[in-house]
């Protein structure tokens, strides 16, 4: 399956997991909670939907990859323990509690969150002494005598013996004793993930035309040679940064990311007419309206590819006015909710500003991913703080401070009503332009399509509309058109 629908049932096995009856008692005993062994690919994303998975049910995540652990680390160290035996004193190897172990209770203590998961990377490339160990704790949750804690889900993960050369072959009686999920690698998958961490639009327009490498391992003379969606995620990263800083992406710096050489070259050739796209079409003349016809003409004339690039340059810009209005969006609507629990006297701005840092602090320890709900949280406390330096500046008198705050808190509201205003008449320009350029194309299917697909495009459009949305999705009839988009696609792919 692909990694979303494993996601998905990694989520329904807690929620089944952790589901109790009547009596408060689980109604899967923990004995017959089966560990989950998620077997796949490198570079999939098999550790990053754990913290997703964690994030989004709110359980508590312990994560270790175990190739960076001995038997001792794992097991505990021995020591002499003196007992009695009826009536005799004997000295007794004990072990001090696993590291691993130690490390969930320390978890639960610094959360309270008694429920978790105790994720297990790299589960089979484990060292030689450490394999029965590690086995005995798949089949019975036990390192040593130390049990895990009630309530934690083992969820391991391994790459497949033609990844990875010094992989183990688990048994009959440890798969037996395990919940399987194999996982295979899937762009259509990838990409809904992809537009959500907003990758580099290079990136995506280019994997659209060669799906193919997308995800490759390959056995060379050389050794192995690779492109993961690992690594186009971390290019993207880097590129994106890059370009902030005016620093060049070139051959050298792909191919340290994509380390298939062929693979590299050829991206790294497509960034280059990119760019070139970049400057020939000035995508911010065509959002602000502004475009002179002669760009239309050029695009008109365009091969199949350079079109697809100049459409993914419009949808990128699109998607980051469109995701800076959701952060606009959450900011609002979280800085109602403050102010609406001041005007009902259930908190004081002071202890809203103490409950917020808190809360922040507590999600940025525990390693959260979503940029999105750190930024508006960021965001949150800076206004909030803004408020409080007002009133104080001045000195606004208590009872006229709910007054001061509702005054205040408009400016934020006009400041998304002037976004929303923005996205919809850029979304508006650009139809506008791909009609001048491509009229009923199949081209312009796609952009429509896309705008669908795109987490944040989508989200304001179900939110706030768009006339020129709405009219071109019922003009272009998508159903109709798109298998013809799909084969033009693919013909372009095997021409290039």
């Amino acid at each position: 399956m692909n990694i979303k629908r494993a996601k998905n049932e990694i989520k329904n096995t807690l929620r089944a997991y952790f589901a109790r009856d009547a009596f408060g008692v689980y109604r899967i005993p923990p004995i017959r909670q089966r560990p989950i062994l998620l077997m796949g690919p490198p570079g999939i994303g098999k550790t990053q939907i754990m913290e997703q998975i964690a994030e989004e049910t709110g359980v508590g995540l312990v994560a270790y990859t175990l190739t960076h652990h001995t038997r001792q680390s794992a097991l505990g160290l021995p020591y002499i323990d003196h007992q009695t035996f009826d009536g005799q004193e004997y000295a007794v190897t004990s072990y001090t509690m696993s590291e691993i172990i130690a490390s969930v209770h320390r978890e639960i203590a610094r959360t309270g969150v008694k429920e978790g998961i105790l994720f297990l990377d790299e589960i089979n490339c484990i060292s030689e002494t450490l394999t029965p160990m590690m086995l005995q704790f798949l089949q019975c949750k036990t390192f040593g005598n130390q049990p895990l804690p009630a309530g934690w889900v083992v969820v391991a993960a391994g790459n497949p013996p033609e990844y990875n050369k010094s992989v183990r072959e688990f048994d009959v009686v440890t798969l037996d004793r395990v919940k399987r999920i194999d996982v295979e690698e899937d762009f259509a998958v990838w990409k809904e993930y992809a537009y959500r961490r907003g990758i580099h639009g290079a990136i995506l327009s280019y994997l659209e035309i060669r799906r193919e490498h997308f995800y490759r391992v390959e056995a060379t003379a050389d050794g192995m040679q690779f492109v993961t969606a690992r690594g186009w995620e971390d290019l993207s990263e880097l590129m994106q940064v890059y370009e902030s800083l005016g620093l060049l992406v070139d051959r050298q710096v792909v191919g340290q990311y994509l380390q298939l050489p062929r693979v590299a070259s050829d991206f790294a050739g497509y960034l280059q007419l990119y760019e070139k796209y970049k400057r020939v079409y000035r995508v911010d003349e065509v959002l602000n309206g502004t475009w002179e016809p002669l760009r239309a003409s050029e695009l008109a004339g365009a091969p199949f590819d350079e079109k697809l690039g100049v459409l993914s340059l419009l949808l990128t810009r699109l998607a980051d006015s469109a995701r800076e209005l959701y952060r606009l969006d959450a900011l609002t609507d979280a800085l109602h909710g403050d102010l609406t629990a001041i005007r009902d006297g259930s908190a004081t701005l002071d202890a809203l500003l103490d409950d917020r840092q808190a809360a922040l602090t507590r999600r940025r320890a525990a390693g959260s991913t979503d940029r999105d709900a750190l930024l508006t949280a960021t965001r949150e406390i800076e206004r909030l703080e803004a408020f409080r330096t007002h009133l104080r500046q001045q000195s606004i008198p208590a009872a006229q401070a709910f007054d001061c705050l509702k005054a205040l808190f408009a400016a934020d509201v006009q400041s998304r009503a002037a976004a929303v205003e923005q996205t919809d008449a850029q979304i508006a320009n650009a139809f506008a332009f791909l009609d001048a350029a491509i009229p009923d194309s199949q081209e312009l299917v796609l952009f429509a399509t896309e705008l669908t697909a795109n987490f944040f495009t989508s989200w304001f459009i179900q939110n706030f509309g768009s006339e020129a949305y709405f009219a071109h999705n019922k003009r272009l009839l998508f159903d109709d058109t798109h298998q013809q988009l799909t084969e033009a696609i693919e013909q372009a792919r095997q021409q290039i």
